[in-house]
C-alpha cells in the first residue's frame, strides 16, 4: 500500500475539518484509491505537530480545541512553525489554510512557492495571494511540474472551478454571476425574514460563529472579491487582481430598504459578476423564485455558456467540514492522477 504523507498549515476551523475530513474517509481513499493516507505534521500560527509515522487527526483537533496550541501534542508537540515545518519532515502534499491575508499574501503565498520548490503538491482554500497574485502561482506550479488545487477557495463546499473545468470542458464560459459569500447571505436572509436590523443579526450571526468577531472582509464584500478574481482567472482567463475589483459591501443595506424590495417581489443580495468586462460585487436586487434566491449560508452560481446555457450551482458556502469537502475532493483528484 502506498502512503501519501500531507502537511496542513493554519489549524483554524478549516485546517480541523481537514483532519476530521481525513479520519472520516481515510478507509474510503485506501480502498478506492490504494493510497494510506497520513498527516505528517500540522500547524498553527507559532506551533506544530510532526510525526513521520503520521499523526492521529481526532488527537490533533482535541489538542487544538483544549490548549489552543498543537505543541501540546503528546510526544510530537513542537515550537516549529510555518517554513520551518516544510523543511523537517518529508511529505507529498501541503494541505494550506492559513487565513486569508489581502495585504500581502502572506503566509500563505511563501509557504505555497516553497512547496513547489520542494517537488511537493499543493491544495489549498486561502484566497488572499491568488487574488493578488494568480498568474505568478500557477506558473510557478506549471515550472515545478506539481498539482495545485483550488476548489476550496470559492464556494465552501459549492462545486464551482473544477465543475466547469472538467464538466464544462467542452463550452466556452461569457460570464460567473452568484452568491459568494455564506457569511453575508445569512445576514440579508435573516433580515428579509425577521425585518431586524443588519447590526442586530450580525450581533446574532457572529454568537452563533457564522461571522467573525471582526466581519470586516465578509460585511465589506472583500472576500467575494477575492472569489471574483479567482474565477475570472480561472473560468475566463482574464489576468485580474483584486484592485481590478468594484467592491461594495453590505453594511449600508438597512431594514426598509429590504422590505421596499420584498412589496416589488425582490430580494437584496450582495453579488458577485465575473464578465470580460466587468468585474463587480456589490448588493443588488434580484427575483423572488429566481436561482438567486437563496438562503442561509448557501451559495449559488450561474455560469453562462456557449453550447450548455445557463448552469446554476449552490452548496453551502461556510463551515469547516464543508470546505473540508472540497479540499479532500482536490487530494483524491491528486491521487487520481498519480495513479
Amino acid at each position: 500500500m502506498k502512503e501519501f504523507k500531507v502537511i496542513i498549515m493554519g489549524f483554524g476551523a478549516v485546517g480541523q475539518g481537514v483532519a476530521e475530513a481525513i479520519a472520516l474517509k481515510k478507509e474510503m481513499i485506501q480502498k478506492d484509491y490504494g493510497y494510506n493516507l497520513k498527516i505528517v505534521a500540522a500547524a498553527d500560527s507559532s506551533t506544530s505537530a510532526i510525526c513521520i509515522e503520521g499523526l492521529d487527526e481526532n488527537t490533533l483537533v482535541k489538542t487544538k480545541k483544549e490548549t489552543g496550541k498543537l505543541a501540546d501534542y503528546p510526544e510530537y508537540g513542537s515550537n516549529l512553525s510555518g517554513l520551518q515545518v516544510l523543511d523537517s519532515v518529508d511529505y507529498d502534499c501541503l494541505i494550506e489554510s492559513t487565513p486569508t491575508n489581502i495585504d500581502d499574501g502572506e503566509p500563505g503565498k511563501s509557504l505555497t512557492l516553497k512547496a513547489f520548490n520542494q517537488g511537493k503538491d499543493v491544495v489549498t482554500s486561502n484566497k488572499g495571494y491568488l487574488a493578488l497574485n494568480f498568474k505568478e502561482i500557477i506558473d510557478a506550479a506549471q515550472e515545478n511540474n506539481v498539482n495545485f488545487k483550488y476548489e476550496a477557495t470559492v464556494g465552501g463546499s459549492m462545486p464551482i472551478i473544477n465543475f466547469v473545468k472538467d464538466t464544462l470542458s467542452s463550452c466556452k464560459i461569457y460570464s460567473v454571476i452568484g452568491i459568494l459569500n455564506g457569511t453575508t447571505n445569512y445576514i440579508l436572509s435573516r433580515m428579509t425574514s425577521e425585518g431586524s436590523s443588519y447590526q442586530n443579526i450580525l450581533r446574532e450571526s457572529q454568537e452563533l460563529g457564522i461571522a467573525e468577531t471582526d466581519p470586516t472582509n465578509d460585511v465589506e464584500g472583500i472576500d467575494a472579491a477575492c472569489k471574483t478574481v479567482i474565477l475570472a482567472n480561472s473560468l475566463l482567463n482574464i489576468p485580474a487582481t483584486y484592485d481590478d475589483v468594484e467592491v461594495e459591501g453590505i453594511s449600508n443595506i438597512t431594514s426598509q430598504a429590504i422590505d421596499l424590495a420584498k412589496k416589488d417581489g425582490y430580494l437584496i443580495k450582495l453579488i458577485a459578476e465575473v464578465l470580460p468586462n466587468n468585474l463587480k460585487v456589490s448588493p443588488r436586487l434580484v427575483k423572488k423564485g429566481s436561482s438567486y434566491d437563496v438562503n442561509g449560508t448557501l451559495n449559488m452560481a450561474n455560469v453562462k455558456t456557449d453550447l450548455a446555457g445557463d448552469v446554476s450551482v449552490s452548496g453551502f458556502g461556510a463551515g469547516s467540514l464543508e470546505t473540508a469537502s472540497a479540499i479532500i475532493t482536490d487530494l483524491i483528484s491528486i491521487l487520481k492522477n498519480k495513479k
